[in-house]
Protein backbone atom coordinates (compact mmCIF):
# COMPACT_ATOMS: atom_id res chain seq x y z
CA UNK A 1 0.00 0.00 0.00
CA UNK A 2 2.81 2.46 0.27
CA UNK A 3 3.44 3.16 -3.59
CA UNK A 4 -0.30 3.96 -3.92
CA UNK A 5 -0.23 6.05 -1.08
CA UNK A 6 2.77 7.83 -2.10
CA UNK A 7 1.31 8.36 -5.58
CA UNK A 8 -1.81 10.07 -3.94
CA UNK A 9 0.26 12.59 -1.60
CA UNK A 10 2.70 13.35 -4.40
CA UNK A 11 -0.76 14.19 -6.86
CA UNK A 12 -2.16 16.09 -3.79
CA UNK A 13 1.03 18.31 -3.41
CA UNK A 14 1.00 18.82 -6.88
CA UNK A 15 -2.79 19.79 -7.19
CA UNK A 16 -1.80 22.49 -4.32
CA UNK A 17 0.74 23.77 -5.77
CA UNK A 18 -1.19 24.78 -9.31
CA UNK A 19 -3.88 25.68 -7.00
CA UNK A 20 -1.72 28.44 -5.00
CA UNK A 21 -0.10 29.16 -8.17
CA UNK A 22 -3.55 31.11 -9.50
CA UNK A 23 -4.55 33.86 -8.21
CA UNK A 24 -7.67 34.47 -6.32
CA UNK A 25 -9.69 37.92 -6.52
CA UNK A 26 -9.19 41.10 -4.78
CA UNK A 27 -11.88 41.75 -2.13
CA UNK A 28 -12.87 44.78 -0.49
CA UNK A 29 -12.57 44.55 3.28
CA UNK A 30 -13.96 46.20 6.14
CA UNK A 31 -13.43 46.00 9.92
CA UNK A 32 -17.04 46.57 11.00
CA UNK A 33 -16.39 48.19 14.11
CA UNK A 34 -18.86 50.92 15.53
CA UNK A 35 -17.28 53.60 17.75
CA UNK A 36 -19.62 53.92 20.69
CA UNK A 37 -19.82 57.30 23.08
CA UNK A 38 -18.72 56.50 26.59
CA UNK A 39 -21.63 57.58 28.44
CA UNK A 40 -24.95 59.06 27.49
CA UNK A 41 -25.09 62.24 30.09
CA UNK A 42 -21.01 61.52 31.46
CA UNK A 43 -21.88 59.22 34.06
CA UNK A 44 -19.81 55.95 34.61
CA UNK A 45 -22.96 54.08 36.41
CA UNK A 46 -23.33 51.16 34.45
CA UNK A 47 -26.32 50.19 36.73
CA UNK A 48 -28.83 49.38 33.62
CA UNK A 49 -32.68 49.02 33.46
CA UNK A 50 -32.38 46.71 30.39
CA UNK A 51 -31.61 43.91 33.33
CA UNK A 52 -35.11 43.89 34.97
CA UNK A 53 -37.21 41.27 33.48
CA UNK A 54 -40.17 43.02 32.08
CA UNK A 55 -42.83 41.54 34.69
CA UNK A 56 -40.48 43.30 37.38
CA UNK A 57 -40.50 46.68 34.74
CA UNK A 58 -44.27 47.29 34.64
CA UNK A 59 -46.42 46.82 37.66
CA UNK A 60 -49.79 47.02 36.59
CA UNK A 61 -51.55 43.53 37.35
CA UNK A 62 -53.55 43.67 33.67
CA UNK A 63 -50.38 44.88 31.75
CA UNK A 64 -48.75 41.63 32.58
CA UNK A 65 -51.69 39.38 32.24
CA UNK A 66 -51.86 40.55 28.74
CA UNK A 67 -48.17 40.25 28.09
CA UNK A 68 -48.22 36.96 29.40
CA UNK A 69 -51.36 36.20 27.04
CA UNK A 70 -49.17 37.54 24.07
CA UNK A 71 -45.73 35.52 24.62
CA UNK A 72 -47.94 32.38 24.25
CA UNK A 73 -49.72 33.06 21.64
CA UNK A 74 -49.00 35.44 19.18
CA UNK A 75 -48.70 34.36 15.59
CA UNK A 76 -45.46 36.32 14.87
CA UNK A 77 -43.46 35.00 17.43
CA UNK A 78 -44.72 31.50 16.79
CA UNK A 79 -43.58 31.69 13.24
CA UNK A 80 -40.28 32.92 14.59
CA UNK A 81 -39.75 29.72 16.94
CA UNK A 82 -39.91 27.81 13.62
CA UNK A 83 -37.74 29.84 12.18
CA UNK A 84 -34.91 28.09 14.80
CA UNK A 85 -35.91 24.71 14.52
CA UNK A 86 -35.50 25.27 10.34
CA UNK A 87 -32.20 26.60 11.63
CA UNK A 88 -30.68 24.08 14.20
CA UNK A 89 -31.44 21.54 11.42
CA UNK A 90 -29.15 23.43 8.72
CA UNK A 91 -26.47 23.15 11.36
CA UNK A 92 -27.35 18.88 11.85
CA UNK A 93 -27.37 19.27 8.31
CA UNK A 94 -23.76 20.83 7.95
CA UNK A 95 -22.30 18.59 10.37
CA UNK A 96 -23.31 15.69 8.98
CA UNK A 97 -21.51 16.61 5.05
CA UNK A 98 -18.38 16.04 7.14
CA UNK A 99 -18.82 12.93 8.45
CA UNK A 100 -18.68 9.78 6.19
CA UNK A 101 -21.39 8.60 4.61
CA UNK A 102 -22.20 4.77 5.08
CA UNK A 103 -25.05 2.69 3.24
CA UNK A 104 -26.46 -0.59 2.58
CA UNK A 105 -26.70 -1.38 -0.80
CA UNK A 106 -28.32 -4.85 -2.35
CA UNK A 107 -28.97 -5.42 -5.77
CA UNK A 108 -30.15 -8.10 -8.62
CA UNK A 109 -30.33 -8.22 -12.14
CA UNK A 110 -29.80 -10.67 -15.47
CA UNK A 111 -27.10 -9.76 -17.84
CA UNK A 112 -26.59 -11.32 -21.76
CA UNK A 113 -23.75 -10.44 -23.07
CA UNK A 114 -23.11 -10.87 -27.38
CA UNK A 115 -21.30 -14.02 -28.39
CA UNK A 116 -19.07 -12.22 -30.59
CA UNK A 117 -17.32 -10.09 -28.00
CA UNK A 118 -14.23 -10.45 -25.91
CA UNK A 119 -16.44 -11.38 -22.70
CA UNK A 120 -18.89 -13.27 -24.61
CA UNK A 121 -16.02 -15.45 -26.00
CA UNK A 122 -14.67 -15.68 -22.61
CA UNK A 123 -17.84 -16.41 -20.64
CA UNK A 124 -18.70 -19.23 -23.74
CA UNK A 125 -15.63 -21.10 -23.04
CA UNK A 126 -15.49 -20.64 -19.09
CA UNK A 127 -17.35 -23.69 -16.77
CA UNK A 128 -18.53 -22.78 -13.26
CA UNK A 129 -17.11 -26.77 -12.65
CA UNK A 130 -16.28 -29.86 -15.27
CA UNK A 131 -19.49 -30.00 -16.94
CA UNK A 132 -21.52 -26.96 -16.06
CA UNK A 133 -21.83 -24.04 -18.45
CA UNK A 134 -22.01 -20.12 -17.19
CA UNK A 135 -25.37 -20.12 -17.14
CA UNK A 136 -27.16 -17.31 -20.05
CA UNK A 137 -28.43 -14.41 -19.77
CA UNK A 138 -25.84 -14.19 -16.11
CA UNK A 139 -27.59 -13.27 -13.29
CA UNK A 140 -26.05 -10.90 -10.57
CA UNK A 141 -26.88 -10.84 -6.78
CA UNK A 142 -25.03 -8.56 -4.34
CA UNK A 143 -24.82 -7.45 -0.92
CA UNK A 144 -22.67 -4.74 0.29
CA UNK A 145 -21.59 -1.96 2.68
CA UNK A 146 -20.35 1.36 0.84
CA UNK A 147 -19.30 4.12 2.45
CA UNK A 148 -17.91 7.94 0.68
CA UNK A 149 -15.88 10.47 2.69
CA UNK A 150 -15.00 14.17 1.14
CA UNK A 151 -11.79 15.24 3.27
CA UNK A 152 -12.17 18.39 4.77
CA UNK A 153 -8.84 19.46 4.07
CA UNK A 154 -9.20 23.01 4.05
CA UNK A 155 -12.14 23.53 6.18
CA UNK A 156 -14.64 24.21 3.91
CA UNK A 157 -17.10 21.68 5.49
CA UNK A 158 -16.46 23.07 8.56
CA UNK A 159 -16.86 26.48 8.15
CA UNK A 160 -20.19 25.70 6.56
CA UNK A 161 -21.33 24.43 9.66
CA UNK A 162 -20.23 27.24 11.35
CA UNK A 163 -21.76 29.50 9.30
CA UNK A 164 -25.11 27.52 9.98
CA UNK A 165 -24.62 27.25 13.56
CA UNK A 166 -24.05 31.15 13.34
CA UNK A 167 -27.03 31.59 11.55
CA UNK A 168 -28.77 29.46 14.12
CA UNK A 169 -27.79 31.75 16.61
CA UNK A 170 -28.91 34.80 15.09
CA UNK A 171 -32.57 33.50 14.50
CA UNK A 172 -32.40 32.94 18.13
CA UNK A 173 -31.52 36.52 18.89
CA UNK A 174 -33.83 37.35 16.38
CA UNK A 175 -36.95 35.61 18.15
CA UNK A 176 -35.41 37.73 21.45
CA UNK A 177 -35.99 41.04 19.09
CA UNK A 178 -39.75 39.61 18.54
CA UNK A 179 -40.22 39.38 22.02
CA UNK A 180 -38.61 42.66 22.91
CA UNK A 181 -40.55 44.44 20.32
CA UNK A 182 -43.75 42.50 21.36
CA UNK A 183 -43.87 43.35 25.11
CA UNK A 184 -43.39 47.35 24.13
CA UNK A 185 -45.97 46.90 21.68
CA UNK A 186 -48.35 45.76 24.25
CA UNK A 187 -47.12 48.07 26.44
CA UNK A 188 -47.82 50.85 24.09
CA UNK A 189 -51.39 50.07 23.29
CA UNK A 190 -52.03 49.52 26.75
CA UNK A 191 -51.41 52.67 27.71
CA UNK A 192 -53.05 54.50 24.85
CA UNK A 193 -56.00 52.69 25.81
CA UNK A 194 -56.27 53.87 29.66
CA UNK A 195 -55.33 57.53 27.85
CA UNK A 196 -58.30 56.83 25.46
CA UNK A 197 -60.45 55.95 28.26
CA UNK A 198 -59.29 59.03 30.48
CA UNK A 199 -60.57 61.13 27.14
CA UNK A 200 -63.51 59.56 26.87
CA UNK A 201 -64.11 60.49 30.51
CA UNK A 202 -63.15 63.67 30.25
CA UNK A 203 -65.14 64.67 26.79
CA UNK A 204 -68.34 63.01 28.52
CA UNK A 205 -67.60 65.25 31.83
CA UNK A 206 -67.21 68.63 29.29
CA UNK A 207 -70.48 67.28 27.40
CA UNK A 208 -72.48 67.76 30.33
CA UNK A 209 -70.79 71.23 31.40
CA UNK A 210 -71.52 72.68 27.56
CA UNK A 211 -74.95 70.72 28.19
CA UNK A 212 -75.55 72.86 31.44
CA UNK A 213 -74.33 76.17 29.96
CA UNK A 214 -76.48 75.55 26.89
CA UNK A 215 -79.65 75.67 29.01
CA UNK A 216 -78.38 78.35 31.03
CA UNK A 217 -78.59 80.42 27.81
CA UNK A 218 -81.50 79.46 26.72
CA UNK A 219 -83.06 80.59 30.28
CA UNK A 220 -81.25 84.07 29.39
CA UNK A 221 -83.39 84.29 25.69
CA UNK A 222 -86.31 83.39 27.16
CA UNK A 223 -85.65 86.21 29.82
CA UNK A 224 -83.96 88.61 27.00
CA UNK A 225 -80.47 89.01 28.38
CA UNK A 226 -79.08 86.78 25.33
CA UNK A 227 -79.57 86.43 22.18
CA UNK A 228 -80.49 83.18 19.49
CA UNK A 229 -77.15 83.74 17.90
CA UNK A 230 -75.45 82.66 21.86
CA UNK A 231 -78.06 79.91 21.40
CA UNK A 232 -76.90 78.39 18.09
CA UNK A 233 -73.36 78.63 18.98
CA UNK A 234 -73.58 77.13 22.47
CA UNK A 235 -75.48 74.22 20.86
CA UNK A 236 -73.02 74.14 17.37
CA UNK A 237 -70.25 73.52 20.41
CA UNK A 238 -72.42 70.68 22.41
CA UNK A 239 -73.00 68.99 19.56
CA UNK A 240 -69.34 68.91 18.17
CA UNK A 241 -68.06 67.67 21.66
CA UNK A 242 -70.66 64.75 21.59
CA UNK A 243 -69.34 64.07 17.54
CA UNK A 244 -65.82 63.92 19.24
CA UNK A 245 -67.18 61.20 21.63
CA UNK A 246 -67.92 59.08 18.75
CA UNK A 247 -64.28 59.86 17.26
CA UNK A 248 -62.71 58.29 20.68
CA UNK A 249 -65.07 55.75 20.53
CA UNK A 250 -63.63 54.55 17.37
CA UNK A 251 -59.58 54.95 18.80
CA UNK A 252 -60.94 52.70 21.24
CA UNK A 253 -62.54 49.70 19.13
CA UNK A 254 -58.95 49.79 16.96
CA UNK A 255 -56.88 50.41 20.21
CA UNK A 256 -58.41 47.06 21.85
CA UNK A 257 -58.40 45.29 18.71
CA UNK A 258 -54.60 45.99 18.16
CA UNK A 259 -54.13 44.88 21.42
CA UNK A 260 -56.26 41.50 20.63
CA UNK A 261 -54.27 40.94 17.12
CA UNK A 262 -51.15 40.74 19.68
CA UNK A 263 -52.15 38.73 21.63
CA UNK A 264 -53.75 36.46 19.02
CA UNK A 265 -57.27 36.25 19.94
CA UNK A 266 -60.85 37.62 18.49
CA UNK A 267 -61.75 40.82 19.20
CA UNK A 268 -63.27 40.72 22.85
CA UNK A 269 -62.87 43.59 25.63
CA UNK A 270 -59.41 44.03 27.34
CA UNK A 271 -59.16 44.39 31.10
CA UNK A 272 -57.98 47.48 32.42
CA UNK A 273 -57.72 50.06 35.29
CA UNK A 274 -57.94 53.40 33.74
CA UNK A 275 -58.42 55.33 37.21
CA UNK A 276 -55.91 57.56 38.06
CA UNK A 277 -53.82 57.42 34.73
CA UNK A 278 -53.04 61.36 35.32
CA UNK A 279 -51.45 60.48 38.40
CA UNK A 280 -49.32 57.75 37.46
CA UNK A 281 -45.31 58.21 37.72
CA UNK A 282 -42.84 57.14 34.99
CA UNK A 283 -40.85 54.63 36.42
CA UNK A 284 -36.71 55.66 37.10
CA UNK A 285 -34.79 54.63 34.29
CA UNK A 286 -31.01 54.07 34.23
CA UNK A 287 -29.37 53.67 31.02
CA UNK A 288 -25.74 52.22 31.97
CA UNK A 289 -23.46 53.21 29.46
CA UNK A 290 -23.68 52.90 25.45
CA UNK A 291 -21.09 49.77 25.14
CA UNK A 292 -24.34 47.60 27.10
CA UNK A 293 -26.01 47.96 23.92
CA UNK A 294 -23.95 45.48 22.11
CA UNK A 295 -24.72 42.50 24.98
CA UNK A 296 -28.46 43.85 25.58
CA UNK A 297 -29.74 44.62 22.35
CA UNK A 298 -30.70 41.32 20.67
CA UNK A 299 -30.84 43.04 17.70
CA UNK A 300 -27.07 43.94 17.70
CA UNK A 301 -25.99 40.16 18.97
CA UNK A 302 -28.38 38.86 15.75
CA UNK A 303 -26.10 41.15 13.24
CA UNK A 304 -23.01 40.19 14.90
CA UNK A 305 -23.82 36.88 14.46
CA UNK A 306 -24.92 37.63 10.51
CA UNK A 307 -21.70 38.84 10.12
CA UNK A 308 -19.49 36.27 11.41
CA UNK A 309 -21.73 33.71 8.96
CA UNK A 310 -21.36 35.91 6.03
CA UNK A 311 -17.00 35.74 6.89
CA UNK A 312 -17.13 31.79 7.34
CA UNK A 313 -19.47 31.90 3.78
CA UNK A 314 -16.24 33.58 2.18
CA UNK A 315 -13.98 30.97 3.31
CA UNK A 316 -16.16 28.25 1.93
CA UNK A 317 -16.34 29.72 -1.19
CA UNK A 318 -12.40 30.29 -0.76
CA UNK A 319 -11.99 26.91 -0.60
CA UNK A 320 -13.82 25.62 -3.25
CA UNK A 321 -10.21 27.32 -5.59
CA UNK A 322 -8.62 24.07 -3.75
CA UNK A 323 -8.32 20.69 -4.65
CA UNK A 324 -11.12 18.18 -3.20
CA UNK A 325 -9.77 15.00 -1.87
CA UNK A 326 -12.76 12.33 -2.39
CA UNK A 327 -12.30 8.79 -0.53
CA UNK A 328 -15.23 5.64 -1.54
CA UNK A 329 -14.59 2.52 -0.32
CA UNK A 330 -17.39 -1.00 -0.90
CA UNK A 331 -17.25 -4.26 1.23
CA UNK A 332 -19.60 -7.09 0.45
CA UNK A 333 -20.86 -9.96 -1.56
CA UNK A 334 -21.22 -10.65 -5.26
CA UNK A 335 -22.39 -13.87 -6.93
CA UNK A 336 -24.49 -14.71 -9.65
CA UNK A 337 -26.35 -17.63 -7.81
CA UNK A 338 -27.86 -16.50 -3.98
CA UNK A 339 -26.93 -20.00 -3.35
CA UNK A 340 -22.90 -19.03 -3.91
CA UNK A 341 -23.12 -15.39 -2.26
CA UNK A 342 -22.16 -17.10 1.26
CA UNK A 343 -19.02 -18.88 -0.26
CA UNK A 344 -16.11 -17.12 0.96
CA UNK A 345 -13.96 -15.84 0.10
CA UNK A 346 -15.03 -16.07 -3.96
CA UNK A 347 -17.89 -14.27 -3.75
CA UNK A 348 -16.27 -11.51 -1.58
CA UNK A 349 -15.86 -8.54 -3.02
CA UNK A 350 -14.23 -5.18 -1.62
CA UNK A 351 -12.93 -1.76 -2.99
CA UNK A 352 -11.10 1.24 -1.90
CA UNK A 353 -10.45 4.97 -3.93
CA UNK A 354 -9.76 8.32 -3.44
CA UNK A 355 -10.60 10.85 -6.60
CA UNK A 356 -8.37 13.84 -6.44
CA UNK A 357 -9.93 17.02 -8.25
CA UNK A 358 -9.21 20.78 -8.24
CA UNK A 359 -10.39 23.50 -11.00
CA UNK A 360 -7.92 24.78 -13.02
CA UNK A 361 -9.91 26.46 -16.25
CA UNK A 362 -13.08 28.03 -16.50
CA UNK A 363 -12.86 29.04 -12.57
CA UNK A 364 -15.98 31.89 -13.46
CA UNK A 365 -18.38 30.34 -11.54
CA UNK A 366 -16.84 29.42 -8.48
CA UNK A 367 -15.17 33.50 -8.57
CA UNK A 368 -18.68 34.33 -9.06
CA UNK A 369 -19.65 32.82 -5.56
CA UNK A 370 -17.01 33.98 -3.96
CA UNK A 371 -17.26 37.51 -5.10
CA UNK A 372 -20.70 37.50 -4.15
CA UNK A 373 -20.01 35.61 -0.50
CA UNK A 374 -17.91 39.08 -0.15
CA UNK A 375 -20.43 41.41 -1.26
CA UNK A 376 -22.64 39.72 1.15
CA UNK A 377 -20.00 40.25 3.83
CA UNK A 378 -19.78 43.64 3.41
CA UNK A 379 -23.81 44.21 3.38
CA UNK A 380 -23.60 42.43 6.77
CA UNK A 381 -20.61 44.93 7.87
CA UNK A 382 -22.97 47.97 6.92
CA UNK A 383 -26.07 46.10 8.69
CA UNK A 384 -24.21 45.57 11.93
CA UNK A 385 -22.63 49.14 11.74
CA UNK A 386 -26.40 50.40 11.03
CA UNK A 387 -27.72 48.65 13.70
CA UNK A 388 -25.42 49.99 16.44
CA UNK A 389 -25.95 53.17 15.46
CA UNK A 390 -29.33 53.24 15.04
CA UNK A 391 -29.66 51.77 18.56
CA UNK A 392 -27.71 54.25 20.17
CA UNK A 393 -29.72 57.08 18.63
CA UNK A 394 -33.00 55.50 19.70
CA UNK A 395 -31.60 55.55 23.48
CA UNK A 396 -30.74 59.24 23.06
CA UNK A 397 -34.08 59.94 21.53
CA UNK A 398 -36.40 58.44 24.11
CA UNK A 399 -33.81 60.09 26.82
CA UNK A 400 -34.94 63.55 25.39
CA UNK A 401 -38.58 62.87 24.99
CA UNK A 402 -38.63 61.66 28.65
CA UNK A 403 -37.17 64.88 29.97
CA UNK A 404 -38.93 66.84 27.52
CA UNK A 405 -42.46 65.33 28.01
CA UNK A 406 -41.97 65.24 31.80
CA UNK A 407 -41.74 69.15 31.90
CA UNK A 408 -44.17 69.85 29.16
CA UNK A 409 -46.26 68.04 31.51
CA UNK A 410 -45.54 69.79 34.58
CA UNK A 411 -46.74 72.82 32.22
CA UNK A 412 -49.64 71.45 30.74
CA UNK A 413 -50.92 70.36 33.97
CA UNK A 414 -50.81 74.10 35.21
CA UNK A 415 -52.62 75.26 32.31
CA UNK A 416 -55.54 72.80 32.97
CA UNK A 417 -56.16 73.87 36.41
CA UNK A 418 -55.84 77.81 35.25
CA UNK A 419 -58.55 77.19 32.69
CA UNK A 420 -60.93 74.61 34.63
CA UNK A 421 -60.51 77.57 37.01
CA UNK A 422 -61.55 79.93 34.81
CA UNK A 423 -64.43 78.38 33.59
CA UNK A 424 -66.64 78.74 36.32
CA UNK A 425 -65.33 82.28 36.27
CA UNK A 426 -66.33 82.75 32.97
CA UNK A 427 -69.61 81.60 33.68
CA UNK A 428 -70.00 84.18 36.40
CA UNK A 429 -69.04 86.73 34.70
CA UNK A 430 -71.72 85.73 31.90
CA UNK A 431 -74.61 85.30 34.17
CA UNK A 432 -73.84 88.89 35.74
CA UNK A 433 -73.50 90.03 32.24
CA UNK A 434 -69.82 91.00 32.15
CA UNK A 435 -68.73 88.56 29.89
CA UNK A 436 -70.26 87.58 26.36
CA UNK A 437 -70.84 84.38 25.37
CA UNK A 438 -68.06 84.17 23.38
CA UNK A 439 -65.95 84.09 26.41
CA UNK A 440 -67.44 81.27 27.88
CA UNK A 441 -67.31 79.26 24.57
CA UNK A 442 -63.57 80.10 24.30
CA UNK A 443 -62.81 79.64 27.79
CA UNK A 444 -64.90 75.92 27.72
CA UNK A 445 -63.40 75.08 24.35
CA UNK A 446 -59.68 75.79 25.82
CA UNK A 447 -60.06 73.85 29.16
CA UNK A 448 -62.00 70.51 26.73
CA UNK A 449 -58.53 70.77 24.76
CA UNK A 450 -56.00 71.47 27.29
CA UNK A 451 -57.48 68.30 29.72
CA UNK A 452 -57.50 66.29 26.28
CA UNK A 453 -53.77 67.43 25.70
CA UNK A 454 -52.61 66.52 29.47
CA UNK A 455 -53.70 62.93 28.65
CA UNK A 456 -51.84 62.90 25.59
CA UNK A 457 -48.59 64.03 27.03
CA UNK A 458 -49.22 61.75 30.10
CA UNK A 459 -49.81 58.45 27.63
CA UNK A 460 -46.23 60.05 25.51
CA UNK A 461 -44.51 59.71 29.02
CA UNK A 462 -45.76 56.28 29.50
CA UNK A 463 -44.97 55.64 26.02
CA UNK A 464 -41.31 56.68 26.95
CA UNK A 465 -40.65 54.53 29.65
CA UNK A 466 -41.78 52.09 27.53
CA UNK A 467 -39.99 52.42 24.29
CA UNK A 468 -36.22 53.37 26.39
CA UNK A 469 -36.72 49.84 27.88
CA UNK A 470 -36.92 48.69 24.71
CA UNK A 471 -34.32 50.37 22.90
CA UNK A 472 -31.82 49.73 26.43
CA UNK A 473 -32.67 46.02 25.15
CA UNK A 474 -34.88 44.77 27.96
CA UNK A 475 -38.23 42.69 27.20
CA UNK A 476 -36.63 39.51 26.42
CA UNK A 477 -34.82 37.79 28.87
Amino acid sequence: MTRPINTICKATLALCLLSAGCKLPVLVQRDGKQELPASYDGSPDTTNTATLQWHTYFTDANLVALVEEALRNNQELGSTLQEIEVARNEVRMRKGEYLPFVGLKGSAGADKVPRYTNIGAMEANTEIKPGKDMPEPLPDYMLALTASWEVDIWRKLRNAKHAAYARYLATAEGKNFVVTNLVAEVANSYYELLALDNQMSIVKQNIEIQSNALEIVRLQKTAARATELAVRKFEAEVLKTRSLQYSLQQQLTETENKINFLLGRMPQPVARSSEGFTALVPPTVLTGIPTQLLNNRPDIRQAEQQLEAARLDVQVAKARFYPRLDISAAAGLQAFNPAYLLKTPESMLYSLAGDLAAPLINRNAIKADYLGANAKQLQAVYHYEQTVLNAYIEVANQLAKIRNTREAYNLKNKQVAALTESISIANDLFRSARADYMEVLLTQRDALESKLELIEVQKQQMNAVVDIYRALGGGWN
